[in-house]
């Protein structure tokens, strides 16, 4: 497999498939570029060795052919200004302009094409469409790590018309070392933090884990089944109850494989689900009826703190409760914070999944852990033990 860094791109034109699904306001302005940001040193490490760059990605999810609001034209300017150089933009992927564009694109210079799921192909896989895309280049980088569990045309199937010339880009690259710390070469102990709603979204990856981590932290919503599970009062918390017998299932198995897992001893809880409603403290399977689980309580946050802060490799997905509401954040905090701490006392610290990620940047901490996953279906389906297609695609 070939390393960015190994090859020579001078005079070679070099299509990338980036990320940059970023959020957009009603006037079409970026609201939080931190995608753009992570393809830029791939991008002006091609540029600085005398490559061309054709950058695609795609916008949004557009149900028939081009709409305004999913057109890249409205990155263009935010992207040159990051890159301090113009920004060619193309109004299609493939066909008359992008080829035209393509043709006269010199050495050290930019392109930009329309969104790639303005064409059905893209999602599809379709092989025509990536042959169409991939005639536009001599190299393929894949630099989209978000995506990469998608086989579409763009993120798997151009590859096949790379043989010689088809890489990762940094971020990928990034992405992958940090996964692959905490699924193959972990110092111990290593730590699993698991929040988020619902139990059924992460069984696969208990199931995958429980073979590698020493300690498992259990929080936020899915903490009531296996309470429920365990024969406890969760009142009018969040229950799946057709996972409990999953749950028994877990913890019976992490008994048997000698993981610690952590469960929630105390909880704040709530008369309704509003950042105004009353609250109170109580055991974890002891929640009186009409209250609610919404945050992980004082006595569980010092026991999971103590575990965070004695281990050498720390993954957390998911938050402690419902911390949008800041009345029920502190439990998401101090994990934070204690993630921060091991950071600080050379633990290596992973942080992926949407609301960990949103947690970690609302408190302004993404600096001050090891690694911020920017893939969340991709980073969970990975760590999971799923074989990614866009990876693949490369890896081989």
């Amino acid at each position: 497999m070939i390393h960015i860094n190994e090859f020579n791109f001078e005079d070679k034109r070099v299509i990338m498939r980036v990320d940059f699904n970023v959020p957009l306001n009603e006037k079409h302005q970026i609201t939080d570029d931190t995608r753009i940001r992570a393809a830029l040193p791939s991008i002006n490490k091609i540029l600085d060795t005398n490559g061309s760059v054709i950058l695609m990605s795609h916008l949004g999810r557009p149900k028939e052919g081009p709409e305004e609001k999913f057109s890249l034209k409205h990155l263009v300017s935010h992207l040159s200004e990051l890159l301090n150089k113009p920004v060619k933009f193309a109004d299609d992927c493939i066909g008359g302009s992008a080829n035209e564009l393509v043709s006269s694109l010199k050495p050290g210079e930019i392109l930009l094409l329309e969104n790639l799921r303005f064409y059905k192909g893209e999602t599809k896989g379709d092989e025509e469409f990536a042959k169409k895309l991939a005639a536009l280049a001599d190299v393929y980088v894949n630099d989209a790590f978000g995506t990469a569990h998608r086989a579409h045309a763009s993120t798997t199937i151009i590859a096949n018309f790379f043989p010689g010339a088809k890489m990762f880009g940094y971020l990928i690259n990034s992405e992958l070392d940090s996964m692959d710390t905490i699924l193959h070469s972990p110092a111990k102990p290593l730590t699993a933090i698991l929040g988020g709603a619902k139990v059924s979204t992460k069984i696969n990856i208990i199931e995958n884990l429980l073979d590698k981590v020493d300690n498992l932290i259990i929080g936020g919503g899915m903490t009531y089944t296996f309470i429920a599970a365990k024969g406890g009062n969760i009142g009018s918390s969040l229950v799946e109850k057709d996972k409990k017998d999953v749950a028994l299932k877990i913890l019976e198995e992490a008994n048997i494989k000698g993981v610690n897992i952590l469960l929630p001893v105390d909880n704040i809880v709530a008369d309704r689900f509003d950042n105004a409603a009353n609250t109170n403290i109580c055991a974890a399977d002891e929640i009186e009826d009409g209250w609610l689980g919404v945050d992980i309580g004082e006595k569980t946050i010092q026991e999971y703190i103590q575990v965070i802060e004695n281990s050498k490799t720390i993954l957390w997905n998911g938050p402690m409760g419902v911390f949008e509401m800041d009345n029920f954040a502190k439990g998401t905090i101090s994990i934070a914070d204690a993630l921060v701490k091991a950071t600080e006392k050379g633990a290596f610290t992973l942080v992926g999944g949407g609301d960990s990620v949103a947690a970690i940047n609302k408190y302004n901490l993404s600096d001050k852990v090891s690694y911020v996953s920017t893939g969340g279906g991709a980073m969970l389906e990975y760590i999971e033990g799923k074989e990614l297609p866009g990876i693949k695609a490369i890896r081989g």
